[in-house]
């Protein structure tokens, strides 16, 4: 799940949408080749949404602000609550390379696709009333670069690293209230989710780090949050095991065998005994069914009927070429990833470019 790359951006003058898995779920990204070379920071207030009927019941402002030789997208959405009080809450996606979309349609934003009447076209949109804007102004981010609608046109900036990504997001923020002065005062938070959970907390190191160093404006930082967040790849592989075991979908037999033979560390478990490996290929092979997000949903992920011995079934394997549109109204059929496959369709679609004022690629 590398970032974009020079090469990656020239390949297509048009946007183009590239699924990219994070953590815990199907995220994306757009890429754009702009017709400028350059942009000062820009916001607009946007009322009305494509899908979405009539106006906003509330206060969405979308814009670019520029860090280093990049542009990043946002969308800011005020509390409905009392703003001039409520807290502000900084909030990217994983992956990395997850829209910040994301984190709005499917997370904690007031937004949501109407999923029970979609029978092609654009999406349409309704108003999600549990929201954290119910109580919190949030600050949805595009990063790292090459994610949702950020980008460079300095080949030598696509490159990227998690340092670099909780920097930039850094620069990012405190230019953003620079520029919005009103939202100094009110407590700030610093949110993130999946693999974001690694440069979350470098971001609130670096804004400890200039409160302590008296830079200014000084942010008023109160804490941070992280949702099912990544944070070491051995601890969090391992857990998996462990979990799948506490809810019964690992015999007490394998599992004890593979704790010995493993030691506990399953992680990339080829590099143990053979015994260990075996012990692993059965967990997977006995849990292949599973969807990995959330065990209680069915695995669709994708369409693509395929035998398995004797068995006939709907696969995971994937094959972003085909995505699953059937509609949800079929049971038998339904998926989150229907759910997630609708942001391709809208955030592709120009008329939503527009209303989200996003600079324009070239034809």
């Amino acid at each position: 799940m590398a970032p974009a790359t020079p090469s990656q951006e020239e390949q297509s003058p048009k946007i183009l949408f590239n699924s990219r898995r994070s953590m815990s779920r199907m995220c994306f990204s757009i890429l754009l080749l702009l017709c400028f070379t350059g942009a000062a920071t820009s916001q607009s207030i946007v009322e009305t949404l494509p899908g979405f009927p009539g106006k906003l019941p509330f206060k969405l402002e979308t814009g670019y602000v520029r860090v280093d030789e990049i542009e990043i997208f946002y969308y800011f959405i005020e509390s409905e609550r009392n703003p001039r009080i409520d807290p502000i809450m900084l909030w990217y996606s994983g992956g990395p390379g997850c829209s910040a979309l994301n984190g709005l349609i499917y997370e904690i934003g007031p937004l949501a696709f109407n999923i029970t009447a979609y029978y092609g076209g654009l999406p349409s949109l309704e108003y999600y009333p549990y929201s954290w804007t119910k109580t919190a102004s949030i600050l949805f981010a595009d990063v790292p670069v090459g994610t949702g609608f950020s980008y460079t046109t300095d080949p030598s900036s696509w490159t990227t690293s998690d340092t670099k990504t909780a920097q930039q997001t850094y620069i990012f923020l405190k230019k953003w209230l620079i520029d919005h002065p009103q939202f100094l005062q009110v407590q700030l938070f610093v949110g993130a989710d999946s693999y974001s959970g690694i440069t979350a907390p470098m971001v609130v190191q670096h804004i400890l780090d200039a409160n302590n160093d008296g830079d200014t404006p000084r942010l008023n930082l109160k804490g941070y949050i992280v949702g099912c967040p990544r944070t070491d790849a051995g601890i969090n592989e391992n857990s998996k095991i462990n979990f799948l075991h506490r809810m019964g979908f690992i015999s007490d037999e394998l599992y004890e065998s593979a704790k010995e033979s493993c030691g506990g560390q399953y992680y990339e478990a080829d590099f143990y005994t053979p015994q260990c490996t075996e012990d692993v290929k059965l967990i997977e092979k006995g849990t292949h069914d599973l969807d990995k997000n959330n065990i209680l949903d069915p695995k669709c992920t994708w369409a693509s009927p395929q035998i398995d011995g004797d068995t006939k079934r709907r696969s995971l394997e994937e094959n972003p070429g085909n995505f699953l549109l059937s509609p949800p109204i079929i049971p038998d059929f339904w998926c989150h990833n229907f759910n997630y496959s609708l942001s391709y369709i809208w955030a592709n679609d120009v008329r939503v470019q527009k209303a989200l004022h996003v600079r324009e690629v070239c034809d």
